[in-house]
């Protein structure tokens, strides 16, 4: 499974992909993956508060509803497990995700100035 998360993550983000032991790191560090053949999402449950790690799609499928059902199955796990909020934070340059996450209800609530290589995050959080 991490080897085939790993292929799917460099289709998704070719300048900073991820290996298959960062994401068996991540398993055994307590997070939660779920991976379809051209989607994952990763999360990490605390408490109450759920931070979403990563989501990716293949270019390919993009734009047919991927995200939004990984990020409904997370959704639906966390609240399960507790969680009241979700948060995250997302390169002010990725507007497609940024679009995203306001279409499922996430809203803006901070910044981090030029945290990836000189690019602001923008922190979104969202509750359930």
């Amino acid at each position: 499974m991490f080897n085939k998360v790993a292929e799917l993550h460099k289709l998704c983000f070719p300048h900073r992909p991820w290996g298959a032991d960062e994401f068996r790191d991540l398993k055994q560090s307590g997070c939660e993956i779920v991976a379809s053949e051209n989607g994952f999402i990763v999360w990490r449950t605390v408490l109450d508060e759920s931070e979403i790690i990563t989501v990716g799609v293949h270019p390919d499928a993009r734009g047919a509803g991927i995200a939004i059902a990984m990020l409904g199955i997370m959704e639906n796990e966390i609240k399960k497990a507790g969680a009241k909020k979700i948060f995250l934070e997302v390169s002010a340059e990725n507007t497609p995700a940024i679009n995203l996450y306001k279409k499922c209800g996430f809203v803006q609530n901070g910044l981090r100035p030029k945290y990836y290589d000189g690019v602001d995050a923008i922190l979104m959080q969202k509750e359930i």
